[in-house]
């Protein structure tokens, strides 16, 4: 192998840790001091490294630091930001931020996604891995720079740069109607169960719900009025909905057998075959059977007409269904019974 090759092997890892550096550089707005911890972040465990003691290596630790540290910190934000607003908005609040629907944008428009290390599918529309691999950077820059780094990268590079604060505050979701179109949407009978209804130490008062799917429970809310704690539980209850697969299954097994008994019959249709036997029959039902068991092949079932008691007294009499019928005329004789009457014809 000639020098040159060497040179160049040996440079490829410095320049892809270069590029990794200045990548970072534009994502989180400063150099890191300890690479490691950003390259940790940014590995997906489907990538299935291991250390040199066979553990896995990837981002899941991180992620859980991150998460805890993103709690923090925007919950510091909200705070500050919102002065004198009550708990239940600042949690409003701080929950759309750090959602994962809303970290899972945020890493694809700061060009997070193109850094993930996974297995070689596609994940540029993975919100989940996308939103993982941001609470992990989250917990690396901690682990890097400390609280006040994180604090800096939320205010300055995303909170300046590219989320409203207080548009995302006061968005208005409706949890409710999503909750109610999804329902009806699959034919699920929905219910609110009020849990309570009593005031705080100020004198406030407090109501708590719970979403009812086909009978099956689903979230809990509380708040200062029932509007209020019907959303929390709706979006706890569409959050169990999304995370849950058993969840979804139970109400669908209950609403099956609230169908199935729902289209049970009411009562059992009468035995028509048993009531026959209290009928009394007349002669000519009789003179029936006895044809039918003598001739099976050639007896025909004739209809009945309806009759009165004094019918059924002299039916035992009636012979007309009783008659000889000759042989019909052959072919033959019709033509010439018609010249017959063409020639007598004046």
């Amino acid at each position: 192998m000639r020098l040159n090759d060497i040179i160049a092997r040996l440079k490829l890892p410095f320049r892809k840790e270069k590029e990794l550096f200045s990548s970072l550089r534009d994502i989180i707005g400063f150099y890191p001091n300890h690479i490691e911890h950003y390259k940790l972040a940014l590995m997906h465990k489907s990538t299935g490294a291991r250390n040199e003691k066979g553990r896995p290596l990837n981002n899941e630790r991180l992620e859980f630091l991150g998460d805890a540290m993103l709690d923090a910190v925007v919950g510091h934000i909200v705070f500050e930001h919102f002065k004198g607003k009550r708990e239940g908005f600042l949690t409003n609040t701080r929950s759309k931020l750090v959602s994962r629907e809303t970290l899972g944008k945020l890493a694809e428009e700061m060009g997070l996604t193109e850094l993930i290390q996974s297995n070689g599918h596609s994940h540029s529309h993975n919100s989940y891995m996308a939103g993982n691999a941001f609470e992990a950077l989250v917990g690396a820059i901690y682990l890097d720079q400390g609280y006040d780094a994180v604090m800096r990268f939320m205010k300055k590079r995303i909170l300046a740069q590219m989320i409203n604060i207080d548009k995302v505050a006061f968005k208005e979701v409706n949890f409710k109607s999503k909750l109610l179109e999804w329902s009806q949407k699959n034919r699920v009978k929905m219910t609110f169960n009020m849990l309570k209804q009593e005031k705080d130490k100020q004198g406030s008062p407090v109501f708590g719900f719970s979403v009812l799917l086909e009978g099956v429970e689903g979230g809990k809310g509380q708040g200062y009025s029932k509007k209020e704690a019907q959303q929390l539980a709706s979006k706890e209850t569409l959050q169990r909905l999304r995370r849950e697969p058993q969840f979804i299954d139970a109400i669908f097994a209950a609403k099956s057998e609230r169908t199935k008994m729902e289209e049970e019959p009411t009562a059992v249709a009468p035995d028509l075959e048993a009531e026959r036997e209290f009928i009394v029959k007349t002669a000519a039902d009789k003179r029936q059977e006895a044809a039918a068991s003598e001739h099976p092949t050639t007896a025909q079932p004739q209809k009945k007409a309806q009759t009165t008691p004094a019918d059924n007294e002299a039916d035992e009499f009636d012979l007309s269904d009783i008659s000889h019928n000759p042989a019909e005329p052959s072919r033959e004789d019709i033509i010439a019974a018609a010249e017959a009457a063409a020639f007598a014809e004046k």
